[in-house]
């Protein structure tokens, strides 16, 4: 195989970015011109470079270290932040932790270094293309006096101007006084200082929240059946019931992370209308949701890491129940809804909330139902007054219909919706709906009517003296006559 560059174009030229090792070891170096390189080096395979594939190939990165910290943070282009404070103990310590991380990195097929420190900006500083160390607290000046200024990363522009001053290790910048280096060279120049000696703290920017309660399962022999990954979930649900109880919260929001021998992570989320505990119920979310995958559930080589965690908790008090039967029905109801809204999705499952509206359109809105707590009596909340009822279906908007009446004023004698001539046989009303002052000028009170026709079904029309500025764009303009329109359906 030819040895591999990549290039780019930097300035309107085109120069290497990149290299495999086979190209380095035979001269090639990013910078060099492409067609210097394809000139000095005939057998060399040049690519051009992806920045938004090293980016996705990166994030896949971040999302595979969560095996070792929940705080993971990328550094671009090539880099990432690991904040391992208390979990090191779970490998066996700092070394133990990044001896594993970089053995998995290697046998995932890329080249990696690392460097842990108490401070990210020196843990920054110190790591480089096959340099691994560990700085024990207090020691960041010492271990970066030796360093060259380009581990500071500043500007390319900068970094050069440095070393034609002969300042080219970190110590020289180091030993010169601070007020000559902020007026000379700028106050960046002393914030990537202090940062990689430790003195102010630089933070990182987690990519993913942190979750409220996490618990995990380090398998020995990949599992890739889904029966296998039930188990486990249960049993990791169990371990966290026992947390949760103790804080009195439930879980309102969970996902498991699967970690794939290859290095992939497939994440599953699911949510509940109510705060849970019961490790059965949380397997039955978790067993919908990879229902609905299909065959999108793929488990490649096997998983050998499973971890549950709990995103989002709410207050789940112990209840004193009773032998009417009716805790269970709402219990049950609760269930149903989270399990159809992990099998479909959580959009996918709405309930209808009332809202602060007396027309028909807007009195009511949908809103999915782990937005907040249900039960069995749920019901259609709408803000008719007492002896009007409400059609079953209520049109998304009025549709224009052709009426004829003996009186202006009062109900349509037949209509034609649709194409479909009916014939009144009944009409009560009208039920005057007045403008609502505070919203947009040009719409008007409406009077509604149910009617019933020849054939029983049962309508309710209104009259307005304009058109509804949803369906007619000449709402603006007065109508010659009141315009009629369908706007619900009786059952």
């Amino acid at each position: 195989m030819a040895p591999l560059a990549l290039y780019e174009t930097v300035a309107n030229a085109n120069r290497i970015a990149a290299v495999c090792e086979r190209a380095e070891a035979g001269g090639v170096s990013p910078g060099v011109g492409l067609a210097e390189a394809r000139a000095r080096f005939p057998g060399l395979a040049i690519i051009l470079a992806d920045p938004p594939a090293d980016a996705r190939l990166l994030t896949a990165l971040a999302d595979w270290c969560d095996r070792y910290t929940p705080l993971v943070a990328l550094d671009p282009p090539h880099g990432l932040f690991l904040d391992i404070s208390g979990c090191a103990h779970l490998f066996g310590g700092e070394k133990a932790l990044m001896d594993n991380l970089l053995a998995r990195l290697f046998q995932q097929g890329f080249a990696a270094s690392a460097a842990i420190a108490s401070h990210a900006g020196t843990a920054l500083a110190l790591v480089g293309p096959g340099a691994t160390s560990i700085i024990a607290a207090g020691a960041e000046q010492a271990a970066i006096a030796p360093l060259p200024v380009a581990a500071l990363r500043l500007d390319a522009t900068l970094t050069a101007m440095l070393r034609r001053l002969g300042l080219k290790t970190v110590g020289s910048l180091l030993s010169l006084p601070r007020a000559g280096l902020a007026r000379r060279f700028g106050e960046d120049l002393l914030t990537r200082l202090d940062e990689a000696a430790g003195r102010v703290f630089r933070p990182i920017r987690p990519r993913r929240p942190i979750p409220e309660l996490a618990a995990e399962r380090r398998l020995f022999e990949p599992i890739s059946r889904i029966e296998d990954v039930e188990r486990v979930l249960f049993l990791l649900a169990e371990r966290l019931r026992d947390d949760l109880a103790r804080r009195g919260v439930g879980a309102r929001r969970l996902e498991l992370s699967l970690f794939r021998v290859d290095g992939q992570v497939n994440r599953l989320a699911v949510g509940a209308s109510r705060p849970v505990r019961e490790p059965g119920h949380v397997q039955r979310l978790f067993r919908e949701r990879m229902k609905g995958l299909g065959e999108e559930f793929d488990a490649g080589y096997g998983y050998d890491l499973v971890k549950l965690a709990v995103f989002e908790a709410a207050p789940m008090p112990d209840v004193q129940t009773d032998l009417s039967g009716a805790d269970a029905a709402v219990d049950a109801f609760g269930g149903l809804i989270d399990r159809l809204g992990a099998r479909l999705g959580e959009a996918s499952v709405l309930r209808i909330e009332a809202a602060d509206s007396h027309w028909p359109e807007r009195a009511e809105c949908w809103r999915p139902v782990g937005a907040g707590n249900v039960g069995p009596l749920a019901a259609r909340q709408s803000p008719a007054p007492a002896g009007a009822p409400r059609p079953v279906r209520l049109l998304a908007l009025p549709e224009p219909i052709e009426a004829s009446f003996e009186v202006p004023d009062g109900a349509p004698l037949q209509f034609r919706w649709r194409r479909a001539l009916h014939i009144v046989r009944r009409a009560e009303g009208p039920e005057r709906i007045g403008v609502e002052w505070w919203r947009d000028a040009g719409e008007a009170a409406r009077d509604y009517y149910r009617i019933e026709d020849a054939d029983g079904r049962r309508f309710w029309l209104f009259r307005a003296g304009w058109a509804d500025p949803a369906v007619d764009p000449e709402w603006q303009r007065p109508a010659p006559r009141p315009a009629w329109y369908l706007h619900g359906i009786f059952a």
